[in-house]
């Protein structure tokens, strides 16, 4: 079995659909799909269970699909000693990022690192940290953007800066006017939250605990990006929670929202980048940490 092989296995797997598996491998879905039969073909057993909506792994596809993670992950570690002699600032630097960070931080990090290594591209893939770990790990990505803490043996993880967060609610509402609002205030509103699988739901539920311990009992709406939120607050659908760097730009630019502090300490999140111990190309981090930190994020702190 061939590493490009492995690679299709271990995207199928985690992608549950050909048509996704095929983009996070850069290949057509035939190409794919008959590389995945070929495998199976060789081995005598099929290793995915194929229907009209969904792709379902078998016992035995778990098994061959762990090692062929183990494998690539291993691989990734003799390409990085064989190229560690190479030119740090030159060659693409390829970049994951959450769905809550990137629209705020790259129109500022782009420029900033094309002014710093114009020489170095980056590749950016925007995901949720379950779908980006693994992608590191296998060599997809040199390096990732996600909310902290996160520790896992064979990877680094640096704080960038803390973010906190605020309450945005409609113009119209009871708040408008309050100097701050405090975080159990909002259980008993109608909370906009992102949808399940994105960390940044979570922060919000452990940063307010008792619409975390009585979440049934709260009215949540659910919106697919902070975006699509912000316009569901605009229409006066409901409240929401939102990192500063999203939030703190309605102020001048959506006169239908208004934006609160929390009271006393804010609940907040810290952002930093993750990346493999054998990356080679440590300069390219630095440069990276560095584009990050001269970026001017509404409300962010920098961990210097």
């Amino acid at each position: 079995m061939t590493l490009t092989e492995m690679r299709y296995l271990v995207a199928l797997a985690r992608e549950r659909h050909f048509g996704r598996a095929a983009d996070a491998c850069r290949v057509s879905q035939p190409t794919l799909s008959v590389a995945i039969k070929k495998v199976e073909g060789r081995i005598g057993v099929a290793l995915f269970e194929r229907t009209a909506s969904d792709v379902r792994i078998t016992a035995l596809g778990e098994r061959v699909v762990d090692q062929a993670r183990r494998v690539l992950e291993e691989a990734v570690k003799l390409e990085e000693i064989a190229g560690a002699s190479g030119d740090a600032m030159s060659g693409q630097l390829r970049v994951g990022i959450i769905y809550t960070i990137a629209p705020y931080l790259l129109p500022q990090l782009i420029p900033a690192l094309n002014r710093e290594a114009p020489a170095m591209p980056l590749f950016l893939k925007e995901d949720f940290t379950a779908n980006l770990i693994p992608a590191l790990k296998s060599g997809e990505l040199d390096v990732i953007v996600i909310a902290l803490p996160f520790a896992e043996p064979g990877l680094v993880a640096q704080p960038l800066y803390d973010e906190p967060f605020r309450v945005v609610v409609p113009c119209g509402h009871p708040w408008v006017g309050r100097p701050d609002i405090a975080a159990d205030e909002l259980e008993g509103q109608n909370l906009l939250l992102l949808g399940q699988g994105n960390c940044f739901r979570d922060q919000v539920l452990e940063s307010c605990p008792r619409i975390g311990d009585q979440e049934t009992r709260t009215h949540t709406l659910e919106g697919s990006s902070l975006e699509t939120i912000r316009y569901m607050v605009a229409s006066g659908v409901g409240v929401a929670v939102m990192p500063s760097a999203a939030a703190d730009p309605l102020v001048e630019r959506e006169p239908l929202v208004r934006v609160l502090p929390f009271a006393g300490q804010p609940p907040s999140r810290t952002v930093g980048l993750v990346w493999r111990v054998t990356y080679p190309r440590p300069q390219a981090i630095d440069v990276l940490r560095a584009a990050v930190l001269s970026c001017s994020l509404p409300g962010a702190t920098a961990r210097r």
